[in-house]
């Protein structure tokens, strides 16, 4: 059985998410640990297998994975009959590849300097700055309802979750707005419990 180490209202929500988008909760012990939390209450759980004492952390037997489009990949790709990842030879492999470590490379670290007012030439020449990284997404989300297309996947789960935490403290686009709602509508995010 898979252990998913989880801290409620935490990135990990993303991942419990999915385990109900993928039909596996009855494959996963998830494990619910403290973690510290930036109003200073919480801390590192004792419990938590994680080496740094964070969320999520997913264990498959002697294996483990850490970082959320890591585990993101993991999961589509050993659960492919749900169709929410790309498996290889899928001729958008590379896109849905690329939207989850987008995301994890680019997308989060660029909107967490935007919302604490850090800038620096360094990180905009390497990282981009969020507006470069929302224009992308708009002009993406402008063609199509989804990143993949017509049909909702991980990538959009992933990509979608940090709008729809922090709503108006990122600027967004009408496009992404509609993107948001579509991605909030899925049963699987009322299923978590948390908000």
């Amino acid at each position: 059985m898979l252990r998913f180490y989880h801290a409620p209202n935490s990135r990990s929500t993303s991942i419990k998410q999915l385990a109900i988008e993928l039909g596996i909760t009855d494959q996963i012990d998830t494990i619910e640990v403290t973690i510290p939390r930036q109003d200073g209450s919480g801390g590192p759980d004792p419990r938590n297998a994680h080496p740094e004492k964070k969320v999520p952390y997913l264990i498959d037997g002697e294996d483990s994975v850490r970082e959320r489009a890591a585990i993101v990949l993991y999961l589509t790709d050993r659960f492919p009959e749900a169709g929410l990842g790309r498996p290889v030879g899928h001729e958008q492999r590379g896109r849905y590849i690329s939207w989850l470590i987008w995301y994890q490379g680019v997308l989060e670290p660029v909107a967490i300097l935007s919302w604490a007012g850090l800038s620096h030439p360094a990180v905009t020449a390497s990282l981009r700055d969020y507006d470069t990284a929302r224009d992308h997404l708009d002009a993406v989300l402008s063609k199509q309802p989804y990143l993949l297309g017509d049909s909702y996947s991980a990538a959009d789960l992933l990509c979608a979750g940090p709008f729809a935490w922090f709503g108006d403290q990122m600027a967004t686009t009408p496009a992404i707005r509609a993107w948001v709602a579509r991605c909030q509508e899925r049963p699987s995010v009322a299923a978590t419990g948390e908000r």
